[in-house]
């Protein structure tokens, strides 16, 4: 049951099934069940998923949880049992919080990919059956069709006018027949027509194939390793992970000075140490991890919504801050269906025997099918009954040419059509409209004129030819000379309708598209122009190869469009736009797209994408179609903003919070709460902030890319979070100045203080608009609302006061609160304005090159 690892190609289908124990039948279902088992699944790289267990244990894998677990575990041998049970409750409460969002969030992702999940056609059982494409095991028989990406390495059993593109993995640009056979063992890649690999597609025809290599053992996934490594962590990850070691900084400078402080004063160690820990508790965002996830989760819901498939949660923070678009033109700015134009002679007047000619041969080609073929067939009004097909001669990469012989009555007329230069190329003479013959020499310039002027204009064009003196019922390539040049037929891709006007609104988004095709420059040009780019500049892969990296990092920030291009040359432009600072984005759908893909900071594809493209996306889009990309870049900036307030509002609360508990513990006689209070504190205002994802978002938020700035996130920390500890110490004024409160008074107050005014902070930060001009979503009101009703009734139900040593507050207080918070509504309102009025003030730092 092990793969040959030798020459396969070089051994005969029959042997090869018979050392693979496999059958032209296929495999049977229980066979291939043990092969997955003992092979693995037929991937490039191991994809990790989390288990329901894995997922809850990770909630507790914070170092400060874990000490403070092991604290509470230390209080029950020291008799300390109410608070242990106490701690231990909270924290496990605020993980399973976190573990049954996490877990939607990962199930709701999980449903959304199954909607881009490659399969391949295998037979088992005798029976043709879809798969996963992570299934398909040595031994398999796959059944091939056009578009079909090939699963594994192996050997061809059958075809029929089977063309496979290996581009990917060959360089060679032209598609490549595959037939049953025996190469010799020392034959290159490229020459081994009887094999097919795995990262390559089949471009036309069909066929079977017997797999023998599967996953790493692959020719692709021996050189896949670069394209499995995913590039560095992306500006949110980065900011989010600075934002970390700042916090952890404060923290441990936190708990070490108020642990010894409080220890001076002679205060219990235990308590001490458990309040410093819960100090360090509560000044870290620990549902940060959860609550990413659960934006992410809740953006990529509502961008399938907008027919946007994400692949990779984290990468819409990178379609948030993406300001670069690259995209193919043929498909995606254009409408994909190649049309007929005209018909003309050498004269570049319309020709209806052109045309005739022109049907007469789609009509009976049946080699390598195409578009133009397809629209040429559709042309109407054209009568060739009582012609036959004698013998066609297909279409193939080097003669760029396709020949049919149709016969009538004993009269032979063989047309060809192809690449006007290649056609030119077997032509002597030239056919006019009246009949007339004249040697091509005389009419060359006129027919390349005619090619530049339709080529400026953006239309393809073909040229055809005829020969009408054979007698023979077989035609072959040396019979295509001496033709007759007809005419010129101009094909053309016409633009989507409506794209540019979406050119236009990703440029209001802030997105600057730049094409990359293969087409001529004259083509690209003018489509770009219709496609709303002014005044497009051009640049062509000819010129590329002459641009060192330094030079070409100048040029792309100010080229719109890159014609003739060669695959590779993709990701060169992708990686000098991405080192001058640009957030870019890469749409494409073709096997010679995946290594651009994987150089984007964010990689698109289209549903109807090869196998490798929609393999190496980020993001799949269900429709090809520009205007959802709007719509998902849209949508994924609303997840970026919101993942952001809960940063801020973590930032503003918490560290306030936090530092006032830290100096109101260095000046009273006691502790200003006590661990399982802070540890509750916590748990209630993170509750709210998991409706975060469902907030409304300000138009503003969306207009434009946005990056994480770490140092914005700083400055606002240290703002807002004295703005929160100035009230917090009115509170201590009034809770023991006026109101003469003892230690149970004074925690209790503060506790409901603490709590609340953290929650209408929420409300307040969450915009930089008037709180009355945005308004939040209906969620995260209601959990904001539930948590301030629940602070102010606890004090009041004896069973869980008890529990948590608090007691009644009386009605004074809460009207000393009420206009505590009225004071800090009103505070955080103008402080929030001059903030805001003053950062936008500030210099913008420039962009700088990435290293």
């Amino acid at each position: 049951m092990t793969p040959d690892a030798g020459d396969f190609w070089a051994i005969s289908a029959e042997d090869e099934l018979r050392a693979l124990g496999s059958s032209a039948e296929g495999l049977t279902t229980a066979e291939a069940t043990v092969r997955l088992a003992h092979f693995g699944p037929n991937r490039l790289a191991v994809q990790r998923r989390r288990t329901d267990a894995g997922l809850f244990l990770a909630q507790f894998k914070s170092p400060i949880i874990l000490i403070l677990l092991a604290a509470a575990v230390l209080s029950i041998f020291l008799d300390d049992r109410l608070d242990a049970v106490i701690i231990l409750v909270i924290v496990f409460a605020s993980g399973m919080l976190s573990f049954f969002q996490e877990r939607g969030a990962d199930r709701a992702v999980a449903k959304l990919l199954q909607i881009v999940e490659v399969k391949a056609t295998v037979l088992r059982d005798g029976t043709e059956i879809d798969v996963p494409i992570d299934s398909v095991v040595p031994g398999d028989v796959v059944v091939l069709a056009a578009g079909d990406g090939i699963p594994g390495d192996g050997l061809v059993l059958a075809s029929r006018e089977l063309f496979v593109d290996e581009s990917s993995l060959t360089g060679e640009t032209y598609p490549v027949e595959k037939e049953p056979g025996i190469t010799t063992a020392d034959a290159p890649l490229a020459r081994r027509a009887n094999a097919v690999w795995m990262g390559t597609h089949v471009v036309s025809g069909s066929g079977k194939a017997l797999v023998v290599r599967t996953g790493l053992s692959t020719e692709f996934g021996k050189v896949s390793e670069r394209l499995g490594e995913r590039e560095e962590e992306t500006e949110f990850e980065h900011g989010v992970r600075r934002f970390g070691v700042l916090l952890l900084e404060i923290t441990l400078l936190l708990v070490f000075a108020i642990f010894a402080t409080n220890v001076f004063l002679h205060k219990p160690v235990l308590v001490s140490f458990l309040f410093s820990l819960a100090l360090a508790v509560g000044l870290t965002p620990q549902l940060l991890p959860a609550i990413i996830s659960i934006n992410l989760a809740h953006g990529a819901r509502g961008m399938a919504e907008n027919k946007v498939i994400v692949k990779r949660l984290a990468s819409i923070e990178n379609f948030g801050s993406m300001n670069v678009l690259c995209s193919d033109k043929t498909g995606t700015l254009t409408e994909g269906v190649v049309r007929l134009r005209s018909a003309l002679d050498v004269d570049g007047n319309e020709d209806d025997n052109v045309r005739w000619l022109a049907f007469l041969n789609a009509s009976f080609e049946t080699g390598f099918g195409n578009p133009i073929d397809e629209a040429l067939r559709a042309l109407p009004g054209i009568d060739i009954a009582g012609w036959r097909k004698l013998d066609e001669e297909p279409y193939d990469f080097e003669r760029k040419r396709l020949s049919v012989l149709a016969g009538r009555a004993g009269e032979r007329l063989m047309v060809t059509k192809g690449s006007l230069a290649k056609v030119l190329d077997v032509s002597s003479a030239v056919k006019m409209s009246d009949g007339t013959i004249r040697p091509l020499e005389g009419s060359r310039e006129k027919v390349t004129a005619l090619y530049e002027e339709l080529s400026a204009q953006g239309f393809r064009t073909l040229g055809v030819a005829v020969r009408d003196e054979l007698t023979a019922d077989r035609i072959g390539r040396d019979d295509e000379r001496g033709m007759r040049f007809v005419g010129v037929l101009v094909l053309f891709d016409p633009p989507k309708e409506g794209v540019a006007k979406t050119v236009e609104r990703l440029r209001e988004l802030g997105v600057e598209l730049k094409i990359i095709t293969g087409d001529n420059a004259l083509i690209a040009a003018t489509v770009g122009a219709q496609m709303g780019l002014k005044k497009p500049k051009v640049l062509t892969g000819a010129e590329l190869h002459h641009l060192h990296d330094l030079a070409l990092g100048r040029r792309v920030g100010s080229v719109d469009i890159f014609a003739e291009v060669e695959p590779n040359q993709k990701e060169d432009i992708i990686r000098a736009l991405r080192a001058n600072g640009d957030v870019v984005g890469y749409l494409g759908d073709g096997i010679n797209d995946a290594s651009g893909l994987h150089a984007a900071d964010v990689g698109i594809s289209v549903n109807s994408a090869v196998d490798v493209a929609k393999e190496a996306a980020d993001i799949v889009l269900l429709e090809k179609d520009l205007g959802v990309l709007c719509r998902g870049v849209t949508e994924g900036r609303k997840t970026f903003a919101n993942t952001l307030k809960y940063v801020f509002m973590a930032t503003s609360a918490n560290f306030g919070n936090m530092f006032s508990m830290a100096g109101a513990s260095l000046f009273l006689p006691f502790l200003p709460l006590l661990p399982t209070q802070i540890l509750l504190t916590n748990l209630l205002t993170d509750f709210p902030e998991t409706a975060i994802a469902s907030d409304a978002v300000d138009r503003e938020l969306v207009e434009m890319p946005r990056k994480w700035d770490i140092r914005f996130i700083r400055n606002f920390m240290l703002v807002f979070g004295t703005l929160s500890s100035v009230f917090d110490y009115m509170t201590f004024g009034v809770l023991l100045l006026i109101l003469k409160a003892g230690a149970t008074e004074f925690r209790t107050g503060w506790f409901v203080e603490s709590v609340i005014s953290a929650s209408v902070i929420v409300l307040i930060v969450r915009t930089r608009r008037p709180f009355l001009a945005s308004r939040p979503g209906k969620w995260l009101t209601t959990a904001t609302v539930a948590v301030g009703a629940a602070t102010l009734t606890l004090p009041y139900i004896r069973p869980v006061a008890e529990l948590f040593k608090f007691k009644p507050l009386p009605p004074v207080f809460l009207a000393w609160l009420a206009g505590i918070l009225a004071l800090y509504i009103s505070g955080a309102e103008l402080t929030k304005y001059l903030f805001y009025h003053w950062h936008d003030a500030r210099p913008k730092p420039k962009r700088r090159r990435r290293r």
